[in-house]
């Protein structure tokens, strides 16, 4: 009888079927599609249209990239069927609890069930951000259950964690080294064939499925306790009246200190990875201190924030945000800590506006109900808090920046960009 193993998909050029076409699955898929047959599914119907007009709202691909590509988009389920690999990159966010929420993944998982054909004997492989054992337990159960396959002999698992940076142009996905992992040595060398076409870095084989899934998850929580170190020391040098930004430059003359910056966490990964982490340790009977102290702290952050710049004015008081994606120069709107400057400043009698030139306006009023300035107001506000530091507001003149505070009032910058100039003579400005 033939090794299973060895009859798995095609060597030269599988058929490869993308689940889920955001910031992590569409640059993928288009990278896939250079080298392979790539379809990629999405099951929304208007997402599809838009990638099929060329325009990708996260801004990860660009239209000309997307309308040369060879990559097939569609809503479709059923296009998938009879694929040689299928690659999951849905999202699995925390719920209201902070508990992991792999809902998405299960039904990404019952998806694919339907798409296998058990003569290809597919591999089924997962980039989303999990604790380990997730992909094997809880994905592989699906697959198995639904399709009523068996796990190892008519289809098989990997897992290659994303490390997708959105807005990021240097790490983007055809540069950085690719950890793959697949249930055995020949699955992981089939799939380490496949990512070495996608990227210049080559790939990083795993010992495990689960070793991969715990790198991944332990990336994201490393950074998120870096940040939250210096997020905490932000709040000393504020009582002692210690501009941070200084003693951060002072500090990283040492060669090993680490050039972390304090500010705002938030996104779907460092705001969330560690979540699982935490949860897994829990399960397993272990109390993660440092891990959930980084996030208590990095949590907690967007409130103080506001609460120093409301120490500033009396109340009520007219403030304007500039910016409330997650993080420059994206239009992701997920997890945005801004959102929750914004409701701390009108929970304390701050009437607010917002403006930020990458998000959807739409998106914006849907998740926290905030309706975007369309344009950038040439009133005067009490307080100006430039959160997030997009292309587009570091290009303004100082004087127009300027222009936006009263006089006497106070200019937010958290991220310490907009350098001294006389056009701030009149304003008061704040930073961490």
């Amino acid at each position: 009888m033939t090794d299973p193993e060895d009859s798995v998909g095609t060597a030269d050029e599988p058929r490869v079927v993308v689940i889920g076409l955001g910031y992590v699955g569409l640059p993928l898929a288009v990278r896939l599609a250079e080298h392979f047959p790539t379809i990629g599914i999405d099951r929304d119907a208007g997402r599809v249209a838009a990638l099929r007009d060329g325009y990708d709202h996260s801004g990860e691909v660009a239209h000309d990239a997307l309308t040369t590509s060879r990559l097939i988009v569609t809503d479709d389920p059923a296009a998938g069927y009879g694929a040689d690999i299928y690659i999951v990159t849905v999202p699995t966010p925390v719920d209201a609890d902070n508990r992991p929420d792999l809902s998405l993944l299960r039904a990404a998982s019952t998806t694919v069930a339907a798409m296998l054909d058990s003569t290809r004997r597919p591999i089924v492989v997962y980039e989303s951000t999990v604790y380990p054992g997730v992909t094997e337990d809880e994905c592989g159960t699906v697959l198995a259950q639904v399709s009523g396959l068996v796990r190892g002999r008519d289809f098989f698992l990997g897992y290659s964690p994303e490390r997708i940076n959105p807005g990021d142009r240097v790490h983007s996905v055809d540069r950085i080294t690719k950890v793959v992992a697949g249930e055995t040595p020949a699955i992981t060398a089939r799939l380490c064939a496949l990512y070495d076409k996608v990227t210049s870095a080559g790939t990083y084989p795993a010992v495990s499925i689960r070793v991969a899934e715990a790198a991944k998850v332990i990336e994201n929580a490393q950074r998120d306790i870096n940040i939250a170190f210096v997020n905490e020391i932000a709040q000393i040098m504020a009582r002692l009246d210690l501009s941070v930004w200084d003693v951060l430059a002072a500090a990283g003359t040492k060669w090993n200190f680490l050039p972390f910056q304090p500010g705002l966490v938030g996104g779907h990964c460092i705001g969330v990875d560690p979540y699982y982490l935490s949860h897994c340790a829990e399960a397993l009977g272990h109390s993660p201190t440092v891990i959930l102290a980084g996030r208590t702290t990095n949590d907690s952050m967007a409130h103080w924030v506001a609460d120093r710049l409301c120490d500033t004015v009396a109340a009520p008081a007219r403030a304007l945000v500039l910016g409330l994606t997650f993080k420059e120069n994206v239009a992701d709107l997920r997890n945005s800590k801004v959102a929750d400057v914004i409701a701390r400043l009108r929970d304390r009698g701050h009437r607010v506006d917002v403006h930020d030139p990458r998000a959807n306006p739409r998106e914006a009023r849907a998740e926290y109900g905030i309706d975007l300035l369309h344009t950038l107001p040439d009133a005067a506000y009490d307080i100006v808090f430039l959160a997030v530091p997009h292309d587009e507001y570091r290009a303004l003149a100082p004087e127009r920046l300027a222009a936006l505070v009263r006089s006497g009032g106070v200019f937010g910058d958290l991220k310490n960009i907009i350098p001294p100039s006389p056009a701030f003579a009149y304003v008061r400005r704040w930073t961490l």
